[in-house]
């Protein structure tokens, strides 16, 4: 199935390895796609998903019925990050609060 269309925002679920254990953990989350590029943000920087994917960069996401492998990164890009919050929340106040994010390249596409 082909990727959600640039600039949109989705549900996808995000399986990111545990820190310590290393076994996979999956997350329903809301995420964004600005060119080949999948980003997911939060409001603080203490999550696991968050965390882990810092840690190993190795992470799935599943969404429009398939699953993909994938590398994380974090994203530092403010006015990135500011950009994504306005797609993930169009007119809403969260989409000024300050965020967290990674960035997700998938395998095989642009990376």
């Amino acid at each position: 199935m082909p990727a959600p269309p640039a600039a949109s925002s989705f549900m996808a679920v995000l399986t990111t390895r545990g820190r310590v254990t290393g076994r996979p953990h999956s997350r329903p989350l809301r995420a964004v796609r600005i060119g080949d590029t999948l980003y997911f943000t939060r409001r603080r920087p203490d999550s696991d998903w968050f965390l882990n994917a810092l840690a190993d960069g190795r992470v799935g996401v599943s969404f429009g019925g398939a699953s993909h492998e994938g590398e994380a990164f974090g994203v530092e890009d403010v006015g990135l990050l500011e950009r994504v919050s306005r797609i993930k929340y169009p007119g809403q106040a969260r989409a000024s609060e300050p965020r967290v994010g990674i960035g997700v390249r998938l395998c095989g596409q642009g990376s």
